[in-house]
């Protein structure tokens, strides 16, 4: 059973930058998918950043150019690193890893506990 480990949640001014990782236990898939989400109080959760184990990334549209997403095979650890943060992306963040995807997105995987990310 995967189990995600989440961190780097934390309060930053607009303009900043955090780094969040994703430390996978019990990966077993040959190919998979991860991902970043994101919710913010009264919205529903959204896609932000995913990459496969080929390397192949996705973003939306309101991360790119800011947002940069990687995975270490090695330390089973995926990352997000956000820049010039905004407030609006304020929000919990959350990973998800899985065997199986969708427009290169994980579906029906395992959640990382959630970090919340603070922009103001």
């Amino acid at each position: 059973q995967v189990q995600l480990v989440e961190s780097g949640g934390a309060l930053v001014q607009p303009g900043g930058s955090l780094r969040h990782s994703c430390v996978a236990s019990g990966v077993t898939w040959r190919y998979f998918c991860m991902g970043w989400f994101r919710q913010a109080p009264g919205k529903q959760r959204e896609g932000v950043a995913a990459i496969d184990s080929r390397g192949n990334t996705k973003y939306k549209d309101f991360v790119k150019g800011r947002f940069t997403i990687s995975h270490d095979n090695a330390k089973n650890t995926l990352y997000l690193q956000m820049n010039s943060l905004k407030p609006e992306d304020s929000a919990e963040y959350y990973c998800s890893w899985s065997g199986e995807c969708a427009g290169g997105y994980p579906q029906f995987g395992p959640w990382g506990q959630g970090t919340q990310v603070t922009v103001s």
